[in-house]
């Protein structure tokens, strides 16, 4: 079967990050910048960045509706701060003109916790990491204000979700490719094999 191929969403953001946690689990990253790039894929991360940004030059190098279609057929995905509102069903204070692709059925806000100052770091108690609490790196992070009743939310902050899945669709407010601890790329990985 060989290794799993991993797309990382790579038009801004942390994406040599992300690849590095993605290889140090025994994955293969593929840098996706044009629709050529999804074909062979299995997965795809959708990193941090700024979303309208990010929404942008999707559309700007035709990778918007490919990338859409490969979501509505079932691509897992991991979507990570920016990422997470690229996903969402609903932005609630984007841009007219921002899209997103509604793969998993959250509303979210943006830097909801704050400007680039306000940026964060603290320890989550996540539903499947019993073992210890997960250190999250949180940079102008958006929250999770509205959840659909097929998503699971993992772990809150004051009782606002910062982490969710809904099948092959796990976000997080947080950076978790920032982070040495592994866990979230785990268990995205582990979805794949399962």
């Amino acid at each position: 079967m060989g290794r799993v191929r991993v797309g990382v969403l790579a038009l801004q953001g942390a994406v040599e990050a992300h690849a590095r946690a993605l290889t140090r689990l025994g994955a293969t990253p593929v840098e996706v910048r044009t629709p050529a790039d999804l074909v062979d894929v299995d997965a795809i991360v959708l990193p941090g960045g700024e979303s309208t940004t990010m929404s942008k030059l999707l559309v700007a190098n035709e990778l918007f509706d490919p990338l859409a279609d490969r979501l509505a057929e079932g691509l897992p995905a991991l979507g990570t701060c920016a990422g997470m509102i690229l996903l969402a069903r609903r932005v609630l204070d984007g841009r007219a003109d921002q899209r997103s692709f509604g793969a998993i059925d959250v509303s979210v806000r943006r830097n909801a916790f704050g400007r680039q100052i306000d940026s964060f770091e603290a320890d989550l108690h996540v539903i499947g990491f019993p073992e210890a609490p997960l250190h999250a790196v949180f940079i102008r992070a958006p929250v999770v204000e509205e959840v659909g009743p097929g998503v699971e939310v993992l772990a809150e902050i004051d009782g606002r979700p910062v982490a969710c899945r809904q099948g092959h669709v796990l976000v997080t407010s947080f950076h978790p490719e920032l982070s040495p601890d592994l866990r979230v790329h785990e268990l995205f990985l582990r979805e794949l094999a399962g």
